[in-house]
């Protein structure tokens, strides 16, 4: 669970990577894009910067991405889907760069959407940011998840129900979980050299999820739009390090 600082230190360079390769994939978003033309973006990417698809072949994982449209929530496979103007996408993506798995996600609108569609992306996107503050030794996962929850009741969200970040290093997904509910000062307690992904999952509605019929993805039950942002934090001394920061000051 704890990391080395050779480790870190791979991630840290792993992680900017990844960011940088994100952006770029975000800038290709636009009505008239098909979903399967940014996987082949993302791929072409990774293996130009010298890493591996941390999602392909992942439990059978047929795509280098993730593209989840609008009330789909996590693990939409690409295809042939094209975005339309007014839609919101999820671009979630990860590597494996020296060994290291890092990985990391972003909703963003497509051209112009509605108020209430942005709205909803920029409350997501803050429960990330509000999380980090509470990323640091002796603090606590149920300090993350009650953080993150306390937004999404306020806001009128509904929480990804069954879904949760997780640690992250040798393998994509490790111990612990980090649930996006919780008590504040309780569940395991935060040390120096964890690496955890943080994940805030909202639903304009309940948040309840059903299959997608790609027999991979998850959707909201009830339609309603949902967004999702990831980060892989390192814990360090004095608190804590987005190393999958987007450099492009967002």
């Amino acid at each position: 669970m704890i990391k080395t600082k050779e480790e870190i230190l791979a991630m840290r360079e792993g992680g900017r990577m990844l960011a940088d390769i994100l952006s770029l994939l975000l800038a290709q978003v636009r009505p008239g894009i098909m979903t399967k033309e940014l996987d082949r973006a993302a791929e072409s990417l990774i293996l130009k910067a010298g890493a591996k698809s941390a999602f392909k072949g992942y439990e059978g994982f047929p795509a280098t991405l993730c593209t989840c449209v609008n009330e789909e929530f996590v693990h939409a496979v690409p295809s042939d889907r094209v975005l339309k103007e007014g839609d919101i996408v999820t671009l979630d993506i990860g590597l494996i760069f020296k060994d290291m798995y890092l990985d990391m996600a972003r909703t963003v609108p497509v051209g112009e959407v509605s108020r209430e569609a942005r709205r909803l992306i920029r409350v997501t996107k803050k429960a990330g940011k509000l999380a980090l503050k509470k990323i640091r030794p002796g603090g606590t996962l149920g300090d993350i998840g009650n953080t993150i929850e306390r937004l999404a009741k306020d806001q009128g969200y509904g929480i990804a129900q069954g879904l949760c970040g997780h640690g992250i290093g040798r393998e994509l997904h490790e111990e612990p979980k980090v649930f996006n509910e919780g008590k504040r000062h309780a569940g395991l307690k935060l040390k120096e050299g964890m690496v955890i992904c943080v994940e805030p999952m909202f639903a304009e509605g309940s948040g309840e999820l059903e299959k997608m019929e790609d027999g991979s993805g998850f959707k909201t039950k009830d339609g309603s739009l949902s967004a999702h942002f990831e980060d892989t934090i390192a814990v360090t001394a004095d608190g804590c390090e987005v190393l999958t920061r987007i450099r492009s000051g967002e």
